[in-house]
């Protein structure tokens, strides 16, 4: 897209807290109280209430931490079928409006509304329609950042939640991305963000005031889009097929391992994420790929690959057992595991299903 060229109307919904909204709405004794969506032993938090949040309770988050920060807080278990249900009502709601719809899980995605199929008038005028019918489809609510590209639309809706939205034209984009923290700015991930602010980096004005050639020395191919994002500059479509490579979690230890029990034991927990990951995007694969990082910083993947789809999250967390006891005995401690499922599968109707865990 060149200065010259129309600009795109991009608008992105997120769903407000999705997971634990849907048990609220679904069980009027969870309405107004802290709700977390997963848990269990050694479980971790897929999804928090607004009413936990106040509390510091996270998607993500152990259990046990949750708890400990909001002792009133209640577990339920997550109930993906419904999700995904509810998700396809939100999808053609979309499609209402436009074809051009790039989902990036069940409960968020981008819309590039240039186009006014129905006249409405304006790209927040699409938005409100589409938070109004949201709410009375679904008893949900919705919030929605419109702008001229992705980054931006995606910045904006996160500006006013919950159900609120954030429009941002092309003449306030560059001084709406000035004057956010850089780590808010998606793709920018905590890492990151730290090495900025040792850099003095703090904001996106801050960013915006290095030259492409210092960017580049410093975080190499990535400082172009560093550059670029900071000046309000996205050039990327909304693509209709998007679909993701894999989908994956790890975590390092606070103390390293070498034991195959508790090994065995953090697994278990980081592939249940995991699977709530690849739940929540929909995803589809064959390949099973555990990570593991050693006290040396030496790191080594172990893969297992399906005629078909790893359709259960028992397969998951079988597969990444055995894929580690293969390792076994070590001979230095680890500190940090992940597992992931990795080759996605185009029509997973037509690959034959997994019988059982033989292998």
């Amino acid at each position: 897209m060149t200065a010259d060229s129309p600009k795109r109307k991009i608008i992105h919904v997120d769903m407000d807290a999705f997971f634990a909204s849907v048990e609220q709405r679904d069980n009027p004794e969870l309405r107004g109280r802290p709700v977390a969506v997963g848990g269990g032993h050694r479980g971790v938090v897929a999804a928090a209430s607004y009413e936990a949040r106040e509390y510091g309770v996270r998607s993500a988050m152990p259990s046990v931490t949750a708890r400990r920060r909001c002792p009133d807080l209640i577990f339920v278990k997550p109930r993906f079928d419904v999700y995904r249900e509810v998700s396809q009502q939100i999808r053609a709601i979309f499609a209402h409006h436009t074809d051009k719809i790039e989902p990036l899980s069940l409960d968020e995605a981008y819309l590039d509304v240039t186009e006014d199929r129905h006249g409405l008038g304006s790209a927040r005028a699409i938005a409100e329609d589409i938070r109004a019918r949201i709410k009375a489809e679904t008893g949900l609510t919705a919030s929605a950042g419109v702008s001229y590209c992705k980054f931006i639309a995606k910045l904006a809706s996160d500006q006013n939640k919950p159900d609120g939205i954030c429009v941002i034209p092309p003449a306030k984009g560059p001084v709406f991305v000035a004057t956010l923290p850089v780590k808010r700015f998606h793709g920018i991930g905590p890492k990151t963000a730290a090495k900025m602010e040792g850099l003095g980096i703090h904001t996106g004005a801050d960013l915006a005031s290095w030259p492409l050639e210092d960017l580049e020395a410093r975080f190499g191919s990535s400082g172009r889009w560093y550059y670029r994002i900071s000046r309000g500059i996205d050039e990327r479509e909304v693509k209709s097929r998007r679909q993701r490579k894999s989908v994956s979690t790890e975590d390092t230890f606070g103390a390293d391992l070498i034991e195959h029990e508790p090994l065995a034991a953090e697994l278990e927990r980081i592939g249940t994420r995991t699977w709530e990951r690849v739940e929540k995007a929909e995803f589809v694969g064959r390949t099973v790929t555990l990570k593991v990082k050693f006290s040396d910083f030496t790191i080594i993947t172990r893969s297992k690959s399906f005629a078909g789809p790893v359709d259960s999250q028992a397969l998951l967390l079988q597969t990444g057992q055995d894929l580690l006891a293969a390792l076994m005995p070590l001979n230095k401690a680890v500190r940090l595991l992940g597992l992931g499922v990795h080759s996605p599968v185009e029509s997973p109707e037509s690959c034959p299903k997994q019988l059982g865990l033989a292998f």
